[in-house]
């Protein structure tokens, strides 16, 4: 079978399944170059090429993974994040785009020669840990998260940036292992509702973790339990960054004792990332 027939084939079969379908096109393509060691532009010079035996039976078997609504990512094994690509399992939330928006925050607020503290809570994958400790040399990073399966993932990723000497993991329920003052504590933490789970996307739903994805009835329980924890461990003038689903301002409430407050918007105008300053 050649490149052109594997891929036709294998687009037609994902538009059969229509809460993929309209992805059917990308995934055969990202399917095809993960299984042929190819870019999309070898593929498309070449499309005459012959899939060997066994690149046939692994194309084919990906599509059926896909077919039953397996992301993406867990079947390529990776997710690009900020420009680096970093290794994916079910154990960990998959990277998305918006969450970038905490990194371009904190480069905003952080010189990048200043040795500041800063703690990522809930690193998960350790996007966000990772990607600090490259972009800001000068600071200590802490990466906490409650499952060691994630940790596992996070230490892995960090090795293969060369970031792993640079960054503290700790297996922690939020900031319980935390004991030294920070400056930048930070968190993509579970902010979608329990009463949210039935109209969830089936390969957020069935395949992501659920210590990830959800935070009580409302998606609120994690914030009222780390934003007065984050209070106590700040420096004075230190921040807090947020990640948020559809909370919106409803989290106000919950600073009163902070000096101020303030939101970065994603591309949808969706207030995306909350940043708050101790007093």
């Amino acid at each position: 079978m050649t490149l052109r027939e594997a891929l036709s084939s294998a687009i037609h079969q994902l538009r059969t399944r229509e809460d993929i379908a309209e992805w059917a096109a990308r995934d055969a393509n990202l399917l095809l170059q993960h299984v042929t060691h190819s870019t999309r532009t070898q593929l498309l010079a070449h499309p005459e090429r012959t899939l060997t035996a066994e690149q046939q039976v692994t194309f084919n078997t990906l599509i059926k993974k896909r077919l039953r609504a397996t992301p993406i990512q867990h079947l390529t094994g990776k997710q690009e994040f900020y420009g680096r690509d970093f290794l994916v399992t079910p154990d960990v939330l998959i990277p998305r785009p918006e969450t970038e928006l905490i990194m371009d925050e904190v480069k905003a607020l952080a010189p990048a020669k200043q040795q500041l503290k800063i703690t990522d809570v809930g690193t998960g994958s350790g996007i966000l840990a990772i990607t600090l400790a490259l972009e800001l040399p000068h600071a200590h990073i802490t990466a906490l998260d409650i499952s060691p399966a994630a940790l596992f993932v996070a230490k892995q990723n960090a090795q293969h940036h060369n970031a792993a000497a640079r960054i503290t993991f700790l297996e922690s329920d939020l900031l319980a292992s935390v004991h030294e003052p920070q400056d930048i504590i930070l968190s993509n933490p579970p902010y979608i509702g329990e009463s949210e789970r039935n109209g969830l996307h089936p390969q957020v739903r069935e395949h992501e973790p659920s210590l990830a994805l959800f935070a009580g009835a409302s998606g609120d329980d994690i914030y009222h339990r780390l934003i007065p924890q984050a209070h106590a461990m700040l420096k004075p003038g230190g921040v807090l960054l947020l990640e948020l689903g559809t909370q919106g301002h409803r989290l106000n409430p919950l600073f009163a004792d902070w000096a101020r407050i303030r939101y970065a918007h994603d591309l949808q105008g969706i207030a995306r990332v909350l940043i708050a300053r101790r007093r």
